[in-house]
């Protein structure tokens, strides 16, 4: 990566080698990085991403908009109310025989 870039890492904490990012961080090879998973959760106090200058750490909730929950519950709520219309036809079947 060139000096200019900034990882930014929100899908699995494993697939950046984290000793590697803090060297590269520490000696500014590059400008930045934005990490919202780890190989640890939660992330120890004592973590070098903590007190890294360079280095924004999120706990695990860099994925959070009003859009995703808006979203994520809706699903949920027709989810639910199709299996809920599921059972009362079933139930509906069941009775008239």
């Amino acid at each position: 990566m060139k000096p200019s870039a900034r990882l930014v890492n929100t899908s699995r904490g494993p697939i950046v080698q984290e000793a590697a990012l803090i060297e590269a961080l520490g000696q500014r090879k590059i400008a930045g990085a934005a990490i919202d998973v780890f190989d640890v959760e939660p992330l120890p106090s004592d973590h070098p991403y903590r007190s890294l200058e360079n280095a924004l750490a999120t706990p695990h909730i860099g994925y959070v908009s009003r859009e995703l929950f808006r979203t994520f519950y809706g699903d949920t709520v027709r989810n639910i109310a199709a299996w809920l219309d599921q059972r009362a036809k079933a139930t509906e079947r069941t009775s008239s025989i």
